[in-house]
C-alpha cells in the first residue's frame, strides 16, 4: 500500500498510564512459568495411543500418508512420462558422474538406482530426484584418490595384461584397483549415511542453517572449478598423477599442461561437440520451456549418437581413444564396508554428509514453495541417511540430488515420488539390458556432458556484485570460502569458510548498531526532551561486546562517569581542607544541580578502592574524607582548581527492545553502569525488554537495594513521559499509580519518535 501524502496524516492521541515493569504486572497477572518434572516430561514424550501411533508411522515412512491419497487418473500419465525422460537423464549422469569418483560407470548407474527406493519410502519431497551429486561426487572421489592411488597397485611386468595396462614397463593391475577403489567409495557412503541418520534422530537438522546461501554458492562455485579441471583431463585424454588436498587443482593443472602433447584429438573432438551442443539445446530449453511441452532430452540423444559413432569408426583401435569398455550385466552382491578404513575417512565423511544433505534440501525447499507443501528437515536427514546405507552396501557412492535431474522430472509433468520409481525402473532395465550397447562410448563424450552441467554453478559468480552492493560480509563470505575452497580442497575449504561465516557473526554481534533517539526536529519545542540521552543497542549483549556497549554509551551521553566521580571527590575534598582553614564557608553557592554527601560508600567501585589500598597506590583525592557534608553546584566555577567534566543530563533511557538475550558477564557489567550513573546523579531507567529479558535479569542476581525493578519500563515513550512527570512534580509514586490524565502529555505519545 501507498504512503498517505503528508496533508492526509492525521495526528493521535493515546491516553493510558504510564507503565514500569512492575506496576505493568500488578495490574496485569503475570502468567507463571510452567515447570514439569522429569518424569511428567517423561509420560508425555512416551504416551502412546492409536492415534499417535499411527501419527508414527506416517511420520516415519511418508509414503503411507501421501499414496493413500494418490489421484491415479490425475498424476500416474505425468508420472509415467517424467519417470521415463528423467530415468534415462540419471542413468547418462550416473555414468558421468562416476567418472568423478573415479570408479568404473557401471557403479554409477547402481547409484541412480539404489537411493531411489528407499527414499520413495522414506522422503517428504515429492519432486527432487535423488541420486549422484558433481561436488559430493568429488568429495567421494578426493578420498578415492588418496587412499588407492595408482601407486599402491604397481606390478612388475612386460607387457600388458587383461587386467592391467602397461606404463614403462610397469603394469598396474586394474582389478584390484578397481576394486579397492569401490570399496573405498562405498564404505564412505554408508558412513556418510550413518551420520545423517544419526543427526536425523538427534534432530539437528537445523544446524544446516550455518550453511548461509552466500556460503554455499562460494562453495559449489568452488566445487565447480574443481570438477572443471578433473574432467579437463579425460577431455584431452592426458596422462596426469592424482592429487588430492590443497593446491590439487595447481598441480592437476601442470601435469595437465605438461602431458599436453598427448592430447588424442578423438577424444577431444568429441568432448569440445558435446559441450557446445550440450550447452546450445539446454539454453533452446530453457527459453522456449513454456513452448516445448518436454525439454529435448539432449544427453540422451549425444550418447547414443556419440556410442553409434564410436562403434561404426572404431575410435578405440583406430585413433586410441579412451572408451567405457565395460558395462556388465546385473547388479553387484551386497557386501558390508571395510571397518578398518571407516577411522581415516571421518572428517570427510561428515562434510560430505552435511553438503549433501544440504543441497537436497535447498532443492527440495524451492520446489516445496513452488507446489505449495512442506518438507521435514529432520525425516529428510533419516530419509538420505538410509539412502545412503542401503545404496554403500550395493556398490554405490553417495546420493544427493542435482538442480538439472530435479529440473527435468518437475518440468516432464512429475507430480510425486511415483515419477522417481519409474525413473529407477528406466536405470535398472539400463543396468540389466542396454548397458552393453553403451560400451563403445568415448569417456570424453561423459566428462563433457559433466561439464555442460556445470553451468549453473559456474554462473552464481554473477551473485558477487550484487551481494557486494547489497551486503558486505556476505560478499566476504562468498568469495572467501570459494577461495579457500579452491586452494586448500572442499572439505578443508568449506571447514574454513564455515569458520569465517562464524566470525563475521561475532564481529558484527561484537560491534553492533548503537544509536542516540530523540524527538522529531521539526516537532513543536514543547516536545524536546532536555537533559534526557536515549540509547539503543541493535543487537544482544553478552562477554564479547560489553566493553564496545561501554565505549558507545559513554561516547553518547558525552562524559565518562568514573572521571566524573573521581574528580568531583577530588574537588570536594579540596573544598573541605578550604573551609578547614576558613578560606570557604560551607554554604550552598546557586542553584543546586548535584548533592554529593561525603563518605558515601563507592559501591560500584568496591575493589578497585580496596585492591588500591591494599596496594598503596591510592592518589592524594581519590577517596573522600568523611566529615562534612557539602552541596555543590556542578554546573556553576568552582572555587578550587579541579577540572571536573559538566554533566549535561539528568536521565538516561537503554531502550532495549533490540536486544535478545544477555549473559552472565554483560549483566554484571550493566548493574556496575547503572550504579555508576546513579552516585554522580544521573538516573537510569530500560525500556522495552521482553519477559524473557527480564526473567534473565532476575535469574542472574541483576537488582539489588540500589538497581530495582522500578527502574524497567515497557516501552521508550512509558520512560520519558514518566521522567517529564517527576522533574515536574518530583513525585514517581503518584505519576506511575494514577497514570496520566493530561491531554497535552498524553500527546507526546504521538509526537515522541
Amino acid at each position: 500500500m501507498d504512503a498517505l501524502p503528508p496533508e492526509n496524516l492525521y495526528p493521535y492521541t493515546v491516553s493510558r498510564p504510564i507503565y514500569s515493569n512492575p506496576t505493568f504486572e500488578e495490574d496485569n497477572e503475570r502468567q507463571a512459568r510452567e515447570e514439569r518434572t522429569l518424569r511428567e516430561r517423561l509420560s508425555r514424550t512416551c504416551g502412546c495411543s492409536g492415534r499417535q501411533a499411527l501419527k508414527v508411522v506416517k511420520g516415519v515412512f511418508p509414503v503411507i500418508d501421501w499414496l493413500s491419497r494418490y489421484p491415479i487418473r490425475e498424476w500416474l500419465p505425468s508420472d509415467v512420462i517424467s519417470g521415463v525422460s528423467t530415468g534415462l537423464v540419471c542413468s547418462l549422469q550416473g555414468l558421468a558422474y562416476a567418472l568423478l569418483v573415479s570408479v568404473a560407470p557401471v557403479y554409477g548407474l547402481y547409484s541412480a538406482f539404489f537411493p531411489i527406493l528407499t527414499y520413495f519410502l522414506l522422503g517428504t519431497s515429492r519432486h527432487i530426484s535423488v541420486g549422484p551429486f558433481p561436488v559430493t561426487c568429488l568429495m567421494v572421489g578426493s578420498v578415492v584418490l588418496t587412499l588407492a592411488p595408482d601407486d599402491h597397485f604397481l606390478l612388475p611386468g612386460n607387457g600388458t595384461g587383461v587386467n592391467g595396462t602397461k606404463a614403462d614397463g610397469i603394469v598396474v593391475d586394474m582389478e584390484a584397483m578397481e576394486a579397492q577403489r569401490i570399496m573405498v567409495a562405498s564404505s564412505m557412503t554408508v558412513l556418510v549415511g550413518l551420520f545423517q541418520v544419526v543427526m536425523g534422530l538427534l534432530q539437528v537438522g537445523f544446524l544446516v542453517r550455518y550453511l548461509s546461501d552466500p556460503l554455499v554458492g562460494g562453495f559449489t562455485t568452488a566445487a565447480a572449478f574443481h570438477v572443471l579441471i578433473s574432467q579437463l583431463k579425460i577431455v584431452l585424454s592426458v596422462p596426469t598423477n592424482n592429487h588430492s588436498g590443497c593446491f590439487s587443482i595447481l598441480y592437476t593443472l601442470i601435469d595437465v599442461f605438461t602431458n599436453i602433447r598427448q592430447t588424442n584429438r578423438a577424444d577431444l573432438v568429441a568432448g569440445l561437440l558435446t559441450i557446445v551442443i550440450v550447452m546450445a539445446v539446454k539454453e533452446v530449453n530453457t527459453k522456449f520451456r513454456h513452448k516445448i511441452p518436454v525439454p529435448i532430452p539432449i544427453e540422451v540423444i549425444v550418447t547414443v549418437v556419440a556410442a553409434g559413432i564410436s562403434y561404426a569408426t572404431e575410435l578405440d583401435s583406430r585413433y586410441g581413444a579412451s572408451i567405457v569398455h565395460s558395462i556388465p550385466r546385473g547388479f553387484a552382491p551386497a557386501q558390508p564396508p571395510n571397518i578398518a578404513l571407516l577411522w581415516n575417512i571421518l572428517g570427510s565423511s561428515f562434510s560430505t554428509a552435511v553438503v549433501g544433505y544440504a543441497v537436497a534440501v535447498s532443492v527440495a525447499k524451492v520446489y516445496a514453495a513452488k507446489h505449495d507443501y512442506t518438507i521435514d528437515g529432520n525425516q529428510e536427514l533419516i530419509a538420505f541417511g538410509f539412502s545412503n546405507v542401503f545404496c554403500g552396501c550395493f556398490s554405490s557412492f553417495v546420493a544427493s540430488t542435482a538442480l538439472s535431474r530435479t529440473a527435468v522430472q518437475e518440468s516432464t509433468g512429475g507430480k510425486s515420488q511415483m515419477a522417481g520409481i519409474i525413473s529407477a525402473v528406466m536405470v535398472m532395465i539400463v543396468i540389466l539390458a542396454l548397458g552393453h550397447l553403451l560400451e563403445p562410448l568415448q569417456k570424453s563424450v561423459l566428462a563433457a556432458i559433466v561439464i555442460a552441467n556445470l553451468k549453473g554453478m559456474f554462473m552464481q559468480v554473477t551473485e558477487v556484485p550484487t551481494l557486494w552492493r547489497q551486503n558486505r560480509a556476505d560478499c566476504f563470505i562468498w568469495l572467501a570460502t570459494c577461495l579457500a575452497s579452491v586452494v586448500l580442497g572442499l572439505d578443508v575449504g568449506l571447514l574454513a569458510g564455515l569458520v569465517f561465516e562464524m566470525g563475521t557473526v561475532v564481529v558484527r554481534t561484537q560491534f553492533p548498531a548503537c544509536s542516540t533517539l530523540g524527538n522529531i526536529p521539526e516537532m513543536d519545542a514543547r516536545n524536546k526532551f532536555p537533559g534526557i540521552k536515549i540509547f539503543k543497542c541493535n543487537a544482544p549483549i553478552y562477554f564479547a561486546n560489553i566493553d564496545y556497549f561501554k565505549e558507545r554509551l559513554r561516547a553518547t551521553v558525552g562524559f565518562d562517569s568514573v572521571r566524573v566521580f573521581k574528580k568531583r571527590n577530588k574537588a570536594l575534598k579540596k573544598i573541605h581542607k578550604l573551609i578547614k582553614k576558613g578560606k570557604l564557608r560551607a554554604t550552598e553557592t546557586g542553584e543546586v544541580v548535584s548533592e554529593v554527601t561525603l563518605g558515601v560508600d563507592n559501591k560500584g567501585f568496591e575493589s578497585e578502592r580496596d585492591s588500591g589500598r591494599e596496594s598503596g597506590q591510592v592518589e592524594d583525592g581519590d577517596w573522600p574524607v568523611p566529615e562534612v557534608e557539602v552541596h555543590v553546584d556542578w554546573a556553576m566555577e568552582l572555587p578550587v582548581r579541579v577540572s571536573v567534566p559538566k554533566v549535561q543530563i539528568h536521565s538516561l533511557v537503554l531502550d532495549f527492545s533490540a536486544v535478545s538475550f544477555l549473559d552472565v558477564v554483560a549483566v554484571k557489567s550493566l548493574r556496575l553502569v547503572i550504579k555508576e550513573f546513579l552516585r554522580i546523579g544521573v538516573n537510569v531507567y530500560i525500556a522495552g525488554c521482553d519477559d524473557e529479558i527480564v526473567w534473565k535479569m532476575e535469574a542472574l542476581a541483576f537488582f539489588d537495594e540500589e538497581v530495582i525493578r522500578d527502574l524497567l519500563f515497557l516501552s521508550v515513550h512509558d520512560a520519558i513521559l514518566f521522567i517529564k512527570l517527576e522533574t515536574a512534580n518530583g513525585s514517581m509514586q503518584d505519576a506511575m499509580v494514577e497514570g496520566v490524565r493530561d491531554p497535552e502529555i498524553c500527546g507526546l505519545f504521538s509526537d515522541f519518535n
